[in-house]
């Protein structure tokens, strides 16, 4: 006799596949009032063999009590045939479904996730304290490489071309620290100077003012005593 699986959980996972999905699948899963994320179609992933996998969609359910596996076979039955398992880390699961965290992968688009049944996608995408600094230096980056001299135009760049990581930082919790860049950045052009890579440029004249070298050098650890 085969054991019954009776683990039991809040989260469950499960692939579906586009030609095996009855008609009206997203207003089944509606029905069920659970919080869920559909990932993009993932049609870019590929085998060990290299051969791409066959287009399918990860779905997580999160429920608010504790689930059997054959409660969720029962409930996801009409969807024919997906399997489930039990989601070790929702917030893991929804980064999964872009490969945030697997550059090796295919990155699909964020904004393709969807989000129903009052599932929060932005509270589960927040990026930890290690991500954000990684981010506050690249809008930083962005700054020096581009001269950004007004904060509405980092704004306006990150809401158009950044808007799953850079926007929310800007909107939480980040803006004190990319407007005092960009002011410091724009009092120096003010005073008639320019940091231009390495070095501090004489806007009027074209010369170097001052070699700033030193900002760029990474030799050592912040932990290592001088």
């Amino acid at each position: 006799m085969t054991k019954k699986n009776t683990s039991r959980t809040r989260n469950w996972v499960f692939v579906v596949y586009p030609e095996s999905l009855p008609e009206g699948w997203r207003d089944i899963i509606d029905g069920w009032h659970v919080p869920y994320l559909i990932s993009p179609i993932h049609d870019m992933d590929k085998n060990p063999d290299g051969t791409v996998k066959k287009p399918h969609h990860h779905v997580l359910l999160m429920f608010s009590g504790l689930k059997t596996y054959q409660q969720i076979v029962d409930l996801i039955k009409p969807l024919n045939g997906p399997i489930p398992i039990m989601c070790q880390s929702v917030k893991g699961m929804a980064r999964y479904f872009a490969h945030i965290d697997n550059p090796e992968k295919h990155q699909y688009s964020v904004e393709d996730i969807i989000a129903g049944a009052g599932a929060d996608l932005t509270e589960l995408l927040k990026p930890s304290s290690g991500d954000r600094y990684e981010m506050i230096g690249e809008m930083i980056q962005f700054i020096n490489d581009n001269q950004v001299m007004e904060f509405e135009e980092i704004v306006i760049y990150a809401m158009n071309n950044k808007s799953s990581t850079w926007f929310p930082l800007l909107c939480d919790n980040s803006a004190y620290i990319i407007s005092s860049v960009i002011n410091s950045k724009r009092n120096r052009y003010k005073e008639g100077y320019l940091l231009d890579g390495c070095n501090l440029i004489n806007v009027e004249t074209g010369e170097i003012a001052s070699d700033k070298s030193f900002l760029y050098k990474n030799n050592k650890n912040d932990s290592e005593e001088e």
